[in-house]
């Protein structure tokens, strides 16, 4: 554990910092650690909280939540990546005072590239670093390039391009258990669970639906 960093909901503790968990009161609290390895947030960095390892920083606490929930499901790695890679920029904003880079006049430009590279990699999927080295671009500045000019981050894309998959699939007659390998999901339930956010409806039921709808019409 001394080689990580142990980010709490509201403090960043650096490693080798005494703490003993204990409630201020009574009632006691509910907490949740993030351990970032130094490839993350270097040591040089790490030391700055030390004197100030508290922050009032209400997006940075909404992105280490999107990532903790992100991280419940397999499946969504694609997704954990790019939450931890605006944790990492909220990080270092803080302790080194590094902004942003704001998308210039090549952010449509990389998001059509980026895009391209997704539909390419649909079903086998590919990491934010992947993507990142290919293109030659920082993984955030790459994600707000795309929803700026898509509308929709990495993760969101794929995931729809996944999901549109299964239904022409779902509509061809292949049973809903054949459907979640080949367009590219973790497993059934990793299918189900989004195919549901998208659609409005499980895979079995929106065949079924489908199938009586199309068939009554002919």
């Amino acid at each position: 554990m001394s080689t990580a960093t142990f980010l709490c909901v509201h403090s960043l503790l650096p490693p080798g910092v005494p703490h003993d968990g204990r409630t201020v009161t009574a009632c006691g609290f509910r907490k949740r650690n993030l351990s970032l390895g130094g490839s993350v947030l270097p040591q040089g960095l790490a030391g700055r909280a030390v004197a100030a390892p508290v922050f009032d920083d209400g997006m940075l606490r909404c992105r280490i939540d999107q990532l903790h929930t992100a991280l419940i499901h397999a499946g969504d790695g694609f997704e954990a990546e790019s939450r931890l890679s605006f944790i990492r920029e909220r990080l270092r904003f803080h302790l080194a005072g590094l902004q942003p880079r704001a998308s210039g006049r090549e952010a449509n430009r990389l998001a059509v590239e980026l895009r391209e590279l997704l539909d390419s990699r649909t079903h086998s999927g590919l990491s934010l670093h992947e993507a990142a080295a290919t293109l030659h671009a920082h993984p955030t500045h790459l994600i707000r390039c795309l929803k700026q000019t898509y509308g929709l981050p990495p993760h969101a894309y794929l995931t729809g391009e996944r999901i549109e998959h299964a239904r022409r699939l779902l509509l061809d007659g292949h049973r809903p258990v054949e459907v979640a390998a080949p367009v590219g999901m973790h497993d059934q339930a990793h299918l189900n669970r989004h195919f549901t956010r998208h659609v409005g409806t499980t895979p079995a039921r929106y065949q079924r639906t489908r199938t009586r709808s199309y068939a009554t019409t002919a």
